[in-house]
């Protein structure tokens, strides 16, 4: 497909971080100075996950309010309409946001509000994604995923967990995903961002319904048999992948793979700002760098809406907007 092609197409998303995917005109308005790319996106040169971590910290003290949360779901749903994404799961981590002025339960209900308002007037079909954080103590993340529970349905459609994959392994919150699933909340989780393959088999054990990246398990047929006879959705992000070196270069990265191996591979841009990235990018380098064809660009825009955690309804809908049914 030529870029204007792939810019038209109806894609979904399923693995975008909200605060790596503020516009630059969102950020300056709410800081009210100008704001270079570069405090914003890393360079070409990230040579890691924590080198790249460090851009949130301009966009994360725009969301220190009900306003700044409302705007930034408005924002992100009129960046995605620009290039024809019909639907989206964001994800955020709620207690970034809670404060004296507010609790888990107004800062979800704020970002919804906003997704809201984008949905009504940018025609992009959302969800919310709640992160719990490894750095944050269990007892921190259950109350947080029991509000978010209150949502469900209703704007929210699932818990993850992400932040330090290295020095927390999954091992360490196994129970929490125990009691997730016991609230009836289904859950993504990143797993396999940064090396450690054991981690994608505990994530699968602990019940997740879909992998966050997932790029160890490069190599490891029995992990991706595992994952393909489970049904487990595969949310690859290849730029983002490749700036915080998941893989040691370009010639690594394993989506044909992963395809070959029959898995529900989706693709995604993780942070549109932070990796100076959009779906039209992404999808357009993957054609280039690793000649994914077009039916293969297809098949994963369906494995998207098939391993997405939208309602029946809403996915009969996708499907039609994807022209397979």
């Amino acid at each position: 497909m030529t870029v204007n092609e792939l810019k038209q197409l109806p894609k979904i998303e399923l693995h975008c971080h909200l605060d790596g995917s503020l516009s630059k005109e969102f950020v300056e308005t709410r800081l009210q100075r100008a704001v270079s790319c570069e405090e914003l996106s890393v360079s070409d040169e990230c040579t890691s996950l924590v080198e790249y971590l460090k851009k949130f910290d301009l966009p994360g003290q725009c969301l220190t309010d009900e306003e700044g949360l409302f705007g930034a779901g408005y924002d992100v749903l009129r960046t995605m309409s620009q290039e024809n994404v019909c639907y989206a799961e964001i994800r955020f981590a709620p207690l970034f946001h809670v404060s004296e002025q507010m609790n888990t339960e107004q800062v979800i209900e704020s970002l919804l509000n906003g997704l809201e308002k984008g949905k009504k007037d940018f025609g992009v079909e959302y969800n919310v994604i709640t992160c719990a954080m490894r750095h944050h103590s269990a007892k921190q993340n259950y109350q947080m995923i029991k509000t978010a529970c209150q949502f469900l349905g209703r704007g929210v459609c699932a818990a993850d967990l992400a932040g330090a994959e290295a020095q927390y392994p999954m091992t360490e919150f196994m129970e929490l995903f125990e009691q997730t699933k016991k609230l009836g909340m289904p859950f993504t989780i990143h797993a396999g961002e940064c090396g450690n393959a054991q981690n994608i088999v505990d994530a699968i054990e602990a019940g997740a319904k879909r992998i966050g990246h997932g790029i160890a398990m490069r190599g490891h047929e029995e992990i991706q048999k595992l994952v393909k006879e489970r049904h487990i959705g595969v949310e690859i992000c290849p730029i983002s992948n490749l700036q915080t070196k998941a893989v040691k270069g370009p010639e690594e990265y394993p989506i044909k793979e992963f395809l070959k191996a029959g898995l529900l591979v989706s693709v995604n841009t993780d942070n549109r700002t932070v990796s100076s990235t959009s779906m039209t990018k992404e999808l357009e380098f993957i054609q280039s760098m690793y000649g994914v064809s077009d039916e293969e660009i297809l098949l994963m825009m369906r494995n998207a809406a098939e391993t997405s955690f939208a309602s029946e309804e809403l996915k009969h809908r996708l499907y039609k907007k994807l022209d397979v049914i």
